[in-house]
């Protein structure tokens, strides 16, 4: 049996965001354009607004700077891993950072899963409201962003981390 997936796309200072969601409205990923392993709408897939109308208002929140959390429910399906990692992601808070090392720590993966974990922040299919833009390189650097460098730099200027691009 198949499950109906929902999509709606929402212009904003990013681009234009593909949501999906399943029948019950919970987000099951948030993709830009040109994003690596990014999400592209399906055939059978069903236009619809509705499920989206609260992520659409916490978004618009957020990029104007209102909203410092989003209380969405989401789903995303990974391997136990991933999931893990995506977990410790919802912990980093609005205008922090964190690194792929603290984040291996975190899910009690060894210091050599860095590179693991880093795939699984890249994997991760929530983009924005699933905050991976605030996972940096150990030096401080911006490294690695499934939505590209001047994106993450975006989101981390609007959050007041780094000086706007």
């Amino acid at each position: 049996m198949t499950t109906t997936t929902y999509w709606t796309e929402i212009d904003s200072p990013v681009g234009r965001l593909l949501l999906t969601a399943d029948p019950s409205g919970t987000l099951t990923s948030l993709s830009v354009p040109g994003q690596k392993g990014g999400r592209t709408v399906q055939d059978g897939w069903r236009a619809d607004t509705g499920p989206f109308r609260e992520a659409a208002g916490q978004l618009a929140a957020y990029f104007a700077g209102e909203l410092k959390e989003f209380r969405l429910p989401m789903r995303a399906e990974g391997t136990a891993f991933r999931e893990r990692v995506w977990d410790a992601l919802d912990s980093v808070p609005y205008g922090a950072t964190t690194t792929y090392g603290e984040i291996a720590a975190r899910v009690g993966a060894s210091r050599a899963a860095v590179r693991a974990v880093g795939g699984a922040i890249g994997a991760n299919p929530l983009l924005i409201v699933r905050p991976c833009h605030r996972v940096i390189g150990a030096s401080g650097s911006l490294t690695g962003y499934a939505g590209g460098l001047a994106r993450k730099t975006a989101l981390l200027a609007l959050e007041g981390v780094v000086s706007g691009a």
